[in-house]
């Protein structure tokens, strides 16, 4: 006679769509797996392509030397990448003068914002920047100005304690990765103490960051627990967290993959879960942790879809006709 397993307790897991990467992402990726098809390894990239180990793993794997500056860089003609996050003027100056082939992945919606800061330059307002101090997004946009015409606002407290030479020439961008509610209420604070502040002409948060965040809120009410898939390093990641928490959820937990599953947490008779990924993390590692939740639960899976994702961001000129195996898509797309 075979023993029956045991009855597994119920758990329903609310996944968000849309989760993961994002175009930006996806063409930054696509750049160094071209670069490498094209110009075999190595390929050097500026700091991380994206903020995720399973991605900066898998691209040294393939031959990929990831460095923190052009110094690490010997002159062996071999290409070097700049990450999605964008670089400040002084880096591309620096690798032309050294007469290096580079490859620029920044996000173009990050560009639009550097596009943004300079008009208000030319436009004679001083630029303030709404971010977090160090992140490699920040250092790009603040490198693309002047020493002295951009200031950086991290929090409400610093609106406060700011001071410009000319209130009435002022213009504000923000980091596109930020939280739409708590980039709001800094906004309404300059706002209020600066009338003739300037807006961008378009919005600066990116689409992508928008739409992860709206649902993640529509899916975040009543869950035990808040699954966000991303690295540390991840701006956008981590306000997803803060997201889910403020939205209802019982608790948010930032994991990298399935050991990182704070399993203690999932309490109760037929806990709820939520889960997203950050615009940086493979879907691969999504897969992993669902697989994780079923090996324990008999899990009913949800799937809280607030948007429709069809952006594309061609890869440049040069790299267009290299072809990509099935397996190269695959990693490109989140895959193994």
């Amino acid at each position: 006679m075979s023993l029956l397993e045991p009855t597994k307790p119920k758990l329903t897991l609310r996944l968000c769509e849309p989760r993961g990467f994002c175009a930006g992402v996806d063409r930054a990726i696509q750049i160094v797996v071209l670069a490498l098809k094209k110009y075999g390894a190595p390929v050097y990239v500026r700091h991380e392509i994206v903020h995720n180990k399973y991605v900066v793993d898998g691209l040294r794997d393939m031959g990929a030397i990831f460095v923190k500056e052009l110094d690490d860089i010997p002159d062996d003609g071999q290409p070097v990448v700049f990450s999605a996050h964008g670089v400040p003027k002084s880096v591309p100056a620096a690798a032309a003068d050294r007469e290096m082939l580079y490859l620029d992945a920044t996000c173009p919606l990050v560009s639009k914002v550097h596009k943004q800061a300079m008009l208000h330059v030319k436009r004679g307002r001083h630029v303030v920047l709404i971010g977090h101090r160090g992140h490699p997004e920040v250092i790009g946009t603040m490198g693309q100005l002047a020493p002295g015409t951009v200031s950086l606002i991290e929090t409400v407290a610093d609106v406060a304690a700011f001071e410009p030479e000319d209130p009435q020439a002022l213009g504000f961008v923000t980091q596109t990765t930020l939280s739409l509610d708590d980039t709001a209420d800094i906004v309404a604070a300059l706002q209020a103490k600066f009338p003739a502040m300037t807006a961008p002409s378009s919005e600066s948060i990116c689409y992508a960051t928008t739409n992860r965040q709206e649902a993640v809120k529509a899916s975040a009410p009543g869950t035990n627990l808040f699954l966000i898939v991303g690295a540390p390093n991840s701006s956008n990641s981590k306000r997803l967290v803060e997201v889910a928490e403020k939205a209802g959820s019982a608790r948010g937990a930032l994991v990298q993959g399935p050991q990182e599953i704070p399993f203690d947490l999932i309490a109760g008779d037929a806990p709820v879960v939520g889960m997203s990924a950050g615009a940086s993390a493979p879907e691969i590692l999504v897969d992993a942790i669902i697989s994780a939740l079923r090996d324990r639960y008999e899990v009913s899976v949800e799937l809280v879809q607030t948007a429709e994702e069809n952006e594309n961001f061609p890869v440049m000129r040069s790299l267009r006709d290299v072809p990509l195996t099935s397996a190269d898509m695959a990693f490109v797309n989140g895959g193994a």
